[in-house]
């Protein structure tokens, strides 16, 4: 209500009586008009009051139940003895796979777990591909492989198995686990570049033993040394006494010696055993684990061979085995072996996650994943894992440092030679940076 409105109209009523000479006083005129002015301001006030509703709730919609997003995955087994007697070893690598996993936060990989130990690797693989994988991590052992392999070929699926043994290579099979011969050539190699050319070699009887033979003939040709002797020996103490013996050339030594007579300035002659000549190589190569390595110590002492005067060469089996560092026996050996630097970082957070020390193998379920995983991308969802990602010449790098497959489909690698001593392990010769050489 506007006030000043209602005075404007007052004002012209009292201009216009004033014009028309009406017989009214001033105050009869203010007296009307306060009396209008009252009622228009009393009418104002006594009008009702204008209630205004309040504003209605807003609507809400029902909320719709979250759908996790579909994830575009390829699924990928890892097919590991996860009991019987090698679950250890098959548990360590499933964990550091878990690991590689986590670490890459990428979700582009489906891996799930299937147990060879209880039912066989043909079960385990079977229940793989009835889950839709494309791409199998594993087995571990030789036997494993092969009982897989055809039902891996027949469905178009890619093996990247953890065994050694070059022999199931191909086809579509791709090793990946660590050579005896790469390890053979390597610390030969090492060796040879030391100023030593003659070398001997104990060798176990089986095929590790007969391919070790093979690989040590090849690396020593390539020195440019000599092969003095190459001898097999099985895991019995007569029998690794006998080839102790044996690669010494102790009786042949010793005719030799008995026939020139070493006099006394007593009259007497000395012992047959005091005129034996040094033996014969400069370098012996006992392909076996350390601990049968260490084992032959004592044989070998009693046959002309003592602690450090020749050197003694290991395989990669070597690496497996930290407390060689402690064994007396093998002072001064070496051999070749991937890289331990990244491995001792895994070892630290593993235990932290796991409570217990990883198996060496561990790297295997560590490395796969990451290699996998580089390649995830050129890799479409659904389909057949495209294997000429695999024949990369740069190779990869992962824990065991860097690696690449070869036209075979084996993993050659860049290697390392570690050297026994003063109760520890240490590192005389580096891995290369690339795959170039040694």
């Amino acid at each position: 209500m506007r006030i000043l409105g209602l005075e404007g109209r007052f004002g012209q009523s009292i201009s216009k009586l004033a014009i028309s000479n009406l017989a009214i006083s001033n105050r009869a005129i203010l007296k009307q008009a306060g009396f209008g002015l009252l009622f228009a301001v009393a009418a104002c006030t006594t009008a009702p009051k204008v209630t205004v509703a309040p504003p209605p709730p807003p609507i809400i919609a029902p909320a719709r139940p979250e759908v996790a997003p579909t994830l575009a995955q390829n699924k990928v087994a890892l097919l590991l003895p996860l009991t019987g007697p090698n679950a250890a070893v098959g548990q360590s690598i499933a964990n550091a796979a878990n690991m590689a996993l986590l670490d890459i936060g990428d979700r582009r990989i489906n891996l799930r777990v299937y147990d060879t130990g209880t039912d066989g690797a043909g079960v385990a693989a079977s229940k793989a591909v009835a889950d839709g994988a494309k791409l199998f991590l594993g087995p571990l052992l030789t036997g494993d492989v092969r009982a897989v392999q055809a039902l891996a070929s027949a469905n178009g699926i890619t093996i990247i198995s953890f065994s050694n043994d070059a022999s199931v290579a191909g086809d579509g099979t791709y090793v990946l686990g660590y050579q005896p011969s790469q390890a053979i050539a390597r610390v030969v190699g090492y060796a040879a570049a030391r100023g030593i050319g003659r070398f001997a070699a104990l060798v176990p009887s089986g095929v590790y033993g007969q391919r070790a033979s093979t690989a040590f003939l090849r690396a020593v040709e390539t020195s440019g040394g000599k092969v003095v002797s190459v001898t097999q020996f099985t895991r019995d103490p007569a029998r690794m006494q006998a080839a102790a013996r044996a690669v010494t050339d102790f009786d042949g030594r010793t005719a030799l010696a008995a026939k020139s007579a070493a006099v006394r300035t007593d009259g007497t002659i000395a012992p047959v055993t005091a005129r034996l000549g040094p033996v014969g190589f400069q370098g012996l190569l006992i392909a076996d684990s350390g601990t049968v390595a260490a084992g032959f110590g004592k044989a070998l002492a009693q046959f002309g061979v003592a602690p450090g005067s020749v050197l003694l060469m290991g395989t990669e089996l070597w690496n497996n085995e930290p407390a060689l560092k402690n064994a007396p026996a093998l002072a001064g050996a070496v051999f070749a072996a991937v890289p331990d630097e990244r491995f001792g970082q895994l070892a630290v957070r593993y235990r932290e996650k796991f409570g217990g020390a990883p198996s060496r193998l561990a790297s295997f379920g560590y490395d796969s994943v990451l290699l996998i995983n580089s390649l995830a991308g050129k890799w479409p969802i659904g389909a057949t894992f495209p294997r000429a990602l695999l024949a990369n010449a740069d190779g990869f790098s992962g824990v065991d440092g860097v690696f690449r497959f070869g036209p075979g489909g084996v993993a050659e690698r860049a290697l390392e030679v570690q050297q026994i001593g003063n109760g520890r392990i240490t590192t005389v010769s580096p891995a290369p940076r690339s795959l170039g050489g040694n």
